[in-house]
């Protein structure tokens, strides 16, 4: 049977969604795993969304709870607010609470990747403020830490990301999209994850 690797998001303009699609592939390319995008119900209404500019939602499923208990690891991807997960993921995981009463999440992993709006937006403090959300359901983090090589170092062009996952910067107006390098950290947390996930349920 597959391991299975959950890869749940919320994304407003698209580029969480981006970097998890990349993430998908990395994780699949790990025989054996099993990979599959989810999204978390928006808690903004319509005439908002409209208001922002907000792009239509995909065609990816949205989860629920008791779906989520059937994954064997996880990556949680979330735009940064204010130097923590946005409220729309927030919300989805204060839903779980019948699984955090049965523990049905214990001693699974789960690693985070995020986007920001700025270089000073949150990359790590995201990931970092995320942690207490996996403490409290006994997971295990999984950091990619600097595994991704020369590209961790990288000097010469604006890149997200950090040691906690991968990321990017949406810029002012949404207009900057993940670049290559981005979508290569995030292919490589996807694999890294897939690679670890599978050697905890062998």
């Amino acid at each position: 049977m597959a391991v299975k690797v959950y890869i749940v998001y919320y994304s407003t303009y698209g580029h969480v969604e981006r970097l998890a699609e990349e993430i998908k592939k990395g994780a699949d390319s790990v025989e054996g795993v099993e990979a599959k995008l989810w999204q978390v119900p928006e808690t903004l209404p319509e005439e908002v969304l409209v208001k922002i500019k907000a792009p239509p939602k995909s065609d990816v499923p949205i989860i629920t709870p008791k779906e989520l208990s059937e994954g064997d690891g996880f990556v949680f991807g979330f735009p940064t607010k204010y130097g923590m997960m946005a409220a729309q993921f927030k919300a989805f995981l204060d839903a779980t609470v019948s699984l955090w009463h049965t523990q049905k999440l214990a001693g699974k992993p789960a690693g985070f990747f995020c986007s920001a709006s700025s270089q000073g937006g949150g990359q790590e403090t995201t990931a970092l403020t995320a942690i207490t959300q996996l403490v409290h359901h006994g997971m295990v983090f999984v950091p990619i830490g600097y595994t991704f090589g020369a590209g961790m170092y990288e000097m010469g062009e604006l890149k997200g990301g950090s040691p906690y996952g991968a990321g990017t910067y949406a810029g002012e107006g949404t207009s900057r999209q993940p670049s290559k390098l981005e979508l290569e950290q995030a292919f490589h947390q996807g694999k890294y994850i897939a690679t670890f996930t599978k050697k905890l349920n062998a």
